[in-house]
């Protein structure tokens, strides 16, 4: 765990599930994460065009031990998928605040990322898992 709170990108949003959301809407899951759903095989992301909402689940994703749930960190219009994902769904894994990205979201309600955490505080909240 120690690896993935020094490496907290300060601009993004967090939230509880341990989703990130960048200032053009792009949604991935964290370095913590990753290092709790282990070696990821596969990712299962919805289609263009996709309505998803803050907090409830819009995708799966596969790893040899579990599957687990991506949750939307916003609501919104998904407006593009990481394709490579497909082929390649260890990306995620290997560059998650970058390459890795799951979707793309057009916000429909932007007041919502207010409630999302900063880097400071989902740093505390990591730490005291």
């Amino acid at each position: 765990t120690k690896y993935a709170v020094d490496t907290i990108p300060a601009k993004l949003k967090y939230s509880v599930e341990h989703e990130w959301l960048d200032a053009d809407g792009k949604v991935g899951i964290t370095a913590f994460a990753v290092e709790q759903i282990g070696d990821i095989v596969f990712v299962e992301l919805p289609a263009i065009g996709t309505m998803v909402e803050a907090t409830k689940p819009f995708g799966v994703i596969e790893s040899v031990k579990a599957v687990s749930e991506l949750f939307a960190p916003a609501s919104g219009k998904v407006i593009a998928i990481n394709d490579t994902l497909a082929d390649t769904p260890e990306t995620v894994a290997n560059d998650c605040y970058g390459a890795g990205w799951l979707v793309r979201i057009e916000l429909s309600n932007p007041g919502e990322v207010g409630a999302l955490k900063d880097a400071a505080a989902y740093r505390a909240m990591i730490a005291s898992l």
